[in-house]
């Protein structure tokens, strides 16, 4: 979960998530939903609702999960608790996350600690502004410059390579 959260900078919304909302031809996923204290809702924005690319790293390690999951169902939830219902995002955090940040000697994170990260790794991997505001899927570009022009698709996959490699420690760019 958290390695998702990171390489996709989502909000608590990866609860959301259901194995039919990925597209393993095409590496990408889906947004569609959002799961606050057990209930699914919409995503917080129309912009929300937008696919992102997937690394083929992340493909691997989400389709290595699925097939360690009790569910597999394209209407399962990803992250399911034994009853395969979604886990709860206050619960993983004060239970799992903030107690392994603390651990860690990180200090106290939130599910927004992995989208901020997520933005500074794309600014410093040199991501153009328009290809940040459709990764982060904000819906005006004030919240990452208010310009009109398209990301290009290819962009997006490169930039968010970049970020998975960090992440993953591998072949991280030194220019």
């Amino acid at each position: 979960m958290v390695v998702v959260a990171a390489c996709l900078g989502l909000r608590a919304e990866i609860m959301g998530l259901q194995w039919q909302d990925f597209n393993w031809e095409e590496l990408t996923v889906f947004i569609r939903r959002g799961v606050v204290n057990g209930r699914s809702g919409d995503t917080k924005t129309e912009a929300s609702q937008k696919s992102l690319p997937i690394d083929p790293r992340l493909a691997r390690s989400l389709q290595e999960l699925w097939k360690r999951s009790l569910h597999q169902g394209p209407q399962d939830w990803v992250f399911a608790n034994k009853g395969g219902r979604p886990r709860g995002q206050q619960n993983i955090l004060q239970r799992h996350l903030r107690p392994a940040a603390l651990s860690a000697g990180i200090g106290k994170i939130g599910w927004h600690t992995f989208r901020h990260s997520y933005s500074t790794m794309l600014r410093g991997a040199g991501a153009d502004i328009k290809v940040q505001q459709e990764l982060m899927r904000h819906s005006t570009i004030q919240s990452t410059l208010n310009t009109y022009t398209q990301a290009i698709s290819e962009q997006k996959r490169a930039a968010n390579t970049i970020v998975v490699g960090i992440l993953f420690n591998e072949n991280v760019p030194t220019d």
